[in-house]
């Protein structure tokens, strides 16, 4: 098939991309800077210029296309929010969504077949012990509503005979990038611990399992609707700590106050001590099997790989 992807060079599509081309598909990918993109490739790949939510993509670069991977978005950076990062953060999803639909719509040819769009677990806010799944109800706060707006610019502006798959993405872990680049460091140097109390519930997915989930949407035509992109078994960040340091061989011992978080993080701390106990219903439903679904067999293969 020939598709069209937005943030292939980003932590997720670096992953995603070799996958998808030892498949035999052909990809057309949208980035800010294709000659960049370019570099160290050693497969063919049509890059076109996008800037994202400022202008609409290239019409040459929607021809022909049988489906649409889109990962695309501001990243979300451990540190304090102001107006223009938060707006920043909603643009390049919302308006970076809705450009890209909507230069799809345009065109005259047969609409694409599915449009997988990222979006995130962010969706339902920070929800204590409840279990969540893909029919729980969405959260109220800054990054909740992002997730709606972000979903909703797919499904609202979704070309007439395509299939929408929204990837509700859990805490990412892999090389090259995502939490364990932030978090490797830290606990080396013997300063890793749980942030705040320590029971607020992570969910997490190996990008391997990830981009797995992703390949099995793109080939299975009865998934469609939101999707939770985590794995079956999340665990409390006060496990999540224990098992990094113990894979590490390194001490997990040194927590880090929630008042000391939100005085350094401002609001950017409540995604930090989010609880978010999420479960993959329909992954497991349609017939997807994790490669990584404990926590501990994740980090040994990311850390200590044979």
């Amino acid at each position: 098939m020939k598709l069209l992807i937005t943030g292939g060079t980003g932590f997720v599509g670096r992953h995603l991309v070799p996958r998808l081309v030892e498949r035999s598909h052909e990809l057309v990918m949208l980035t800010r800077d294709p000659l960049s993109a370019r570099k160290g490739l050693s497969y063919p790949i049509a890059f076109f210029p996008w800037p994202g939510y400022e202008a609409d993509p290239p019409r040459e670069a929607l021809d022909g296309i049988d489906g649409v991977i889109h990962l695309a978005g501001e990243p979300l950076v451990a540190s304090r929010w102001n107006a223009g990062v938060k707006q920043r953060i909603l643009d390049s999803r919302v308006l970076g969504t809705r450009s890209l639909m909507r230069a799809i719509k345009s065109q005259s040819q047969p609409a694409p077949k599915f449009v997988i769009s990222a979006s995130a677990v962010g969706y339902y806010g920070s929800r204590g012990e409840t279990v969540l799944t893909e029919e729980s109800s969405p959260g109220t706060d800054f990054l909740a509503q992002v997730c709606r707006q972000w979903e909703g610019a797919v499904i609202g502006n979704l070309p007439e005979g395509s299939r929408p798959v929204v990837i509700r993405t859990g805490m990412v872990l892999g090389e090259g990038g995502g939490a364990l680049a932030r978090l490797r460091p830290i606990y080396r140097a013997g300063l890793g611990g749980p942030l705040g109390n320590g029971r607020q519930w992570m969910s997490w997915i190996h990008v391997s399992d990830l981009v797995s989930l992703i390949l099995h949407a793109l080939e299975t035509p009865s998934l469609l609707g939101a999707v939770n992109a985590v794995a079956p078994n999340p665990v409390q960040n006060r496990e999540f700590n224990r098992t990094l340091g113990r894979v590490l061989h390194r001490p997990a011992w040194l927590p880090v106050p929630a008042p000391v978080l939100r005085l350094t993080l401002g609001e950017m701390a409540s995604v930090l001590l989010a609880s978010q106990r999420v479960h993959p219903k329909k992954a497991l439903g349609s017939g997807f099997q994790f490669r990584f679904p404990q926590l501990g067999d994740a980090l040994a293969d990311l850390l200590h790989p044979q």
